[in-house]
């Protein structure tokens, strides 16, 4: 009988900046660190790459359209979690058409941008993590939490 392969769950995130600022968006309603913020993000569908992902997403989330050829990968995260393990792809791209707002209000509360070295003290910990690697142009990082 064959074995059952291993499987993480992707997952990809949006990193826009302007002006040193990042835009961050207030998790809300969710289960899942509701009121800390977080980037704009999702799970692959499946049958997608991942920055068609990201495009999707992004349009989804905060109502921007991306072209994938702008989008450039930051920072990957390896991500252990309980029951869980996750590998996380951080993109940017230096240009988007339309404003962000909330696309998803039952999910989200706030939608501001950040000063780059000041997040907020509510920020999800892993979020916080992969913002400082890409500020030190770091391009894979691990983390493991107990409980989440």
């Amino acid at each position: 009988m064959p074995r059952k392969r291993f499987q993480l769950t992707p997952s990809v995130y949006l990193v826009l900046i302007k002006a040193d600022k990042i835009l961050l968006s207030r998790r809300f309603n969710t289960g899942y660190f509701d009121n800390f913020y977080s980037l704009p993000a999702g799970h692959l569908d499946g049958n997608e790459t991942l920055k068609q992902a990201m495009v999707r997403e992004a349009k989804e989330e905060i109502d921007i359209s991306l072209d994938h050829k702008d989008l450039e990968l930051v920072h990957t995260m390896n991500r252990k979690i309980p029951d869980d393990e996750k590998i996380d792809f951080f993109f940017t791209s230096k240009k988007w058409q339309g404003k962000p707002k909330i696309m998803e209000p039952n999910k989200c509360n706030k939608l501001e941008w950040f000063d780059i070295n000041n997040s907020p003290k509510e920020i999800i910990p892993y979020i916080k993590q992969a913002i400082k690697s890409i500020s030190k142009n770091v391009s894979y990082s691990e983390r493991e939490d107990k409980e989440e």
